[in-house]
């Protein structure tokens, strides 16, 4: 990302009114674990190096290794959590988040990440990864049931117009929740999750898709039968890549595929590893634990009980 001369001079300021050389050196190390100003100057260890160049410095190469934000996210994070018992307080930390704010990036509270400003853009990155980053995730597979017989059974412009429906009733609850729509197969998509609450996020979401499809199956659906749709939702280390293709061998990804697989029509299947970080009030919505595939898993249907 390219960042403002003055977002920059800034940070360097932050730190140089705020920390000693060793500790802007320490903290530069959260984010890459071997770095040496030394060598970064091209001088032999223990030279005497102002305190002006090893902030400027710190924060050129944050900014050149594409780690900026990165490191003002650690700088946000120690000041309200503190580091290794001790507490610090960052002189004009303010006007360095709120420089990130005017290049259209937005900040998340429960994660303590910023990413892009929806209104602005959206990209599958959200702003922040990067190729080869590996974060945890939570994702949402759906697939329209039925999906052949759909096709061969109505005009070509209805199905377009509702794949086209369903498509807007996806993105817009994704997007809603802070997701990125990954891919579309034609009869099937994949969402992520990273930031908020992701745990809830992602099972909130499905939950809502299912509704939505409820009212438009019989509010606005032009088709001659009802289209019915499996979701699954799964949570797990995922790493990122510019290349939808990539980002599909994901094991992640994959296991997603197959808690899609074991839904039923119109339900939403959610995986142990996430079902047990939901609030309680939730349990009440879905039915008893399943096993299927080697996978315990639990159902949302709309209007069933337990």
């Amino acid at each position: 990302m390219k960042i403002k001369y003055a977002n920059a001079a800034n940070c360097s300021l932050c730190l140089q009114h705020s920390l000693s050389i060793d500790n802007m050196i320490r903290f530069a190390r959260l984010i890459i674990p071997d770095y040496n100003i030394y060598e970064r100057f091209g001088f032999k260890e223990g030279t005497s190096i102002f305190y002006q160049n090893v902030a400027e410095q710190i924060v050129a190469d944050m900014i050149q290794e594409g780690y900026y934000i990165d490191f003002v996210e650690t700088l946000v994070r120690i000041e309200r959590e503190g580091h290794l018992g001790n507490n610090y307080e960052f002189k004009g930390l303010n006007k360095v988040v709120a420089g990130l704010m005017d290049d259209g990036y937005s900040y998340d509270n429960v994660s303590g990440h910023f990413y892009e400003n929806q209104e602005e853009q959206i990209s599958p990155s959200w702003g922040r990864l990067k190729e080869g980053d590996e974060r945890k995730m939570a994702l949402l597979r759906l697939d329209i049931a039925g999906n052949s017989a759909l096709v061969k059974n109505n005009p070509r412009l209805k199905i377009e117009k509702a794949y086209s429906d369903i498509r807007n009733i996806v993105n817009k609850v994704v997007i809603n929740r802070l997701g990125r729509v990954w891919s579309w197969e034609g009869d099937g998509t994949l969402a992520a999750f990273l930031f908020g609450a992701i745990e809830k996020e992602v099972v909130y979401a499905g939950m809502e898709i299912l509704q939505e499809m409820f009212f438009f199956n019989r509010l606005r659906n032009q088709l001659d039968s009802p289209i019915n749709v499996r979701l699954g939702a799964h949570i797990g280390q995922v790493q990122y890549s510019e290349s939808e293709v990539e980002r599909l061998k994901n094991d992640t990804v994959k296991q997603a595929i197959v808690y899609e697989e074991l839904a039923d029509k119109n339900s939403l299947s959610v995986s142990y590893n996430l079902f047990i970080s939901m609030d309680q009030i939730i349990y009440e919505f879905f039915g008893e634990e399943k096993t299927g595939r080697g996978c315990k898993y639990r159902l949302y249907k709309i209007g069933t009980e337990k």
